[in-house]
């Protein structure tokens, strides 16, 4: 028997009550990528990924896109009240959220940091984001997310080109 892996997010919506399913090797879990989960996979747009940024303030904020996407770094400034945003550098990452690159999670970073799902998100039942682990990612209900990030925004973020 093997001791199944809980991430700190999937801890985090257990203690919610909140239902979710558990999705592993999401590096392959686009449709048409080649790996293990081939023709077993959501659709890329369906799979968020979770970007940090910095705004001109020096104020952190979080976005939320399709992982076939790109973020429009002047619609998201703009959606959170601010002059321009900027990504953050990579090595930032793990002392700002409790992260690392590639595991990235909006649920459970070191702070609450103001967050901005696109809009595309309310178009489906359910959709997956990182787990908190690289590999791992959950599934979820946009309602659900919600309630584990209460200011959560919803908003079109992505560019068009």
């Amino acid at each position: 028997m093997t001791k199944e892996t809980k991430t700190n997010v999937m801890r985090l919506l257990d203690q919610a009550g909140l239902s979710y399913q558990v999705l592993k090797d999401q590096r392959f879990l686009a449709q048409g990528s080649a790996g293990p989960c081939q023709g077993q996979a959501k659709p890329a747009n369906q799979i968020f990924k979770t970007l940090v940024t910095q705004g001109k303030s020096g104020d952190y904020y979080v976005f939320m896109i399709p992982i076939n996407e790109t973020l429009d770094l002047k619609k998201a400034a703009h959606g959170v009240g601010e002059k321009s945003v900027a990504m953050i550098k990579e090595r930032d990452l793990l002392p700002l959220t409790g992260y690392v690159h590639g595991g990235c999670s909006p649920i459970g970073m070191k702070k609450a940091f103001l967050t901005t799902i696109d809009e595309v998100a309310s178009l489906y039942e359910t959709i997956a984001f990182s787990a908190g682990r690289v590999g791992y990612s959950v599934d979820l209900s946009l309602s659900s997310l919600q309630q584990m990030i209460p200011d959560l925004q919803v908003a079109d973020i992505i560019s068009l080109s």
